[in-house]
């Protein structure tokens, strides 16, 4: 893809902008109940949306693609038991730290790896790895479904969430099935425009979606179209790596959630 003039942010670049808006995203969330204004939300709205995209960007450089789904997937374990660990001694009134974007990168990232699998497949005429990559394109919606179903029955309903602990589900995701826009920016990561028209349609979705289609509370209950923002970093990145952040979003996401929703109980926010 040809670098156009305007386009002067690179993966570092972008990773930082997504870093600074993510922290600003869950001050709101986690001292809302300390009088942090709701429009404060407004900033964490591009955020997974930015990451998505880097995810593809992530995916499809690394020179080990297994490698990269095993560490979204140990990030998705420990983000977990952390989480459960510090509410056990830590309680901002009834806000549950449901907080774990890995599971939404994982099971992007897991579609990405089924459908360059099923290519590769039909291109070598090797069935078992087209089937291969059926499995990690499907396997997580079943378990999904199964989640789901364990779900709405109190008596299997702990084994589900304990289940959700364990293995990445749509279900337990934070961004539910949307997470598959990442899907969308890698089958269009050659065409910047395709990419940037997937943002928009998601976006309008999702104003519909959450507001049962009367397109209403667009600047209070009803924000994540802002979505629609992350366009803009997308439009002006330009493909180059730039400085190397290797594992810091990995021990940055987590730690400073932790220690935000630590210091909003110590300071008895929602008590």
């Amino acid at each position: 893809m040809q670098t156009k003039s305007y386009q002067v942010l690179n993966n570092f670049d972008i990773k930082v902008i997504g870093i600074i808006l993510m922290f600003i995203d869950h001050v709101h969330q986690m001292f809302a109940g300390a009088g942090v204004p709701g429009w404060v939300d407004w900033f964490g709205r591009p955020v997974a949306t930015i990451f998505f995209f880097m995810a593809v960007e992530g995916f499809t450089h690394t020179r080990n693609q297994k490698r990269y789904m095993f560490q979204l997937l140990v990030g998705f374990w420990i983000m977990n038991l952390g989480s459960r660990i510090v509410q056990h001694f830590f309680e901002v009134g009834n806000l549950a730290l449901a907080n774990n974007i890995f599971t939404d990168l994982f099971i992007a990232v897991l579609a990405m790896y089924g459908i360059q699998e099923i290519s590769a497949g039909r291109r070598a005429h090797r069935t078992k790895q087209i089937l291969t990559g059926v499995l990690a394109i499907i396997v997580p919606i079943l378990v999904s479904l199964l989640v789901i179903g364990l779900i709405v029955n109190p008596k299997t309903a702990m084994f589900a969430a304990n289940l959700g602990m364990v293995v990445p589900t749509i279900t337990l995701a934070e961004n539910s099935i949307f997470l598959y826009i990442g899907v969308f920016f890698y089958l269009f990561r050659n065409n910047r425009t395709l990419q940037c028209l997937t943002v928009l349609v998601f976006a309008l979705i999702n104003a519909g979606a959450n507001s049962g289609f009367a397109f209403t509370g667009l600047f209070t209950s009803n924000t994540q179209w802002m979505m629609i923002f992350a366009i803009i970093p997308i439009l002006l990145y330009n493909g180059q790596k730039g400085r190397s952040m290797k594992y810091f979003f990995y021990f940055f996401y987590p730690i400073h959630i932790w220690l935000l929703y630590i210091l909003a109980s110590l300071m008895g926010v929602g008590a």
